[in-house]
């Protein structure tokens, strides 16, 4: 590991561009491409808003996202709630599956962090919470000639 960073917020929806901006801040010392960044963010952001609007629905609670760095450029990102948790991870992470039908955005979270991340994992306890861990392997840092 070459560095980590721990961060808690609370569960505001505010925070969510918060925990984006703040992924997206700390990785740039691994010069990733624009891609790579957006990817990242992109994913943090579903991973962030599912803690918000699932995990801890109408009530409020702590978000932890822990993000370390490795020397072969690898990141790896975890979100953690102490919410509700998950019933059924399988069936939460088939496409278009939600808990909230009335929401059209709904049921595509999970999908779109495996597809942005080269892995991804959930492990959710009811009543306890829900662990997101996502790595991504950025590409070999490019040499400008000139």
């Amino acid at each position: 590991m070459i560095n980590e960073l721990r961060i808690t917020f609370p569960s505001l929806s505010a925070n969510e561009s918060f925990a984006r901006a703040a992924a997206a801040a700390f990785i740039a010392q691994l010069n990733p491409t624009y891609e790579e960044v957006a990817d990242i963010k992109c994913a943090v952001s579903e991973a962030v808003t599912n803690a918000i609007v699932h995990g801890y629905r109408d009530t409020m609670g702590d978000i932890f996202m822990n993000i370390k760095l490795t020397a072969d450029r690898t990141v790896r990102i975890e979100i953690r709630d102490r919410g509700c948790g998950i019933p059924d991870v399988t069936e939460a992470m088939k496409p278009l599956f939600t808990t909230d039908p009335e929401n059209e955005r709904s049921g595509m979270g999970f999908t779109v962090m495996e597809n942005f991340m080269d892995k991804m994992k959930v492990i959710s306890t009811v009543g306890k919470g829900t662990k997101v861990t996502m790595t991504k392997r950025l590409s070999p840092v490019s040499r400008m000639k000139g």
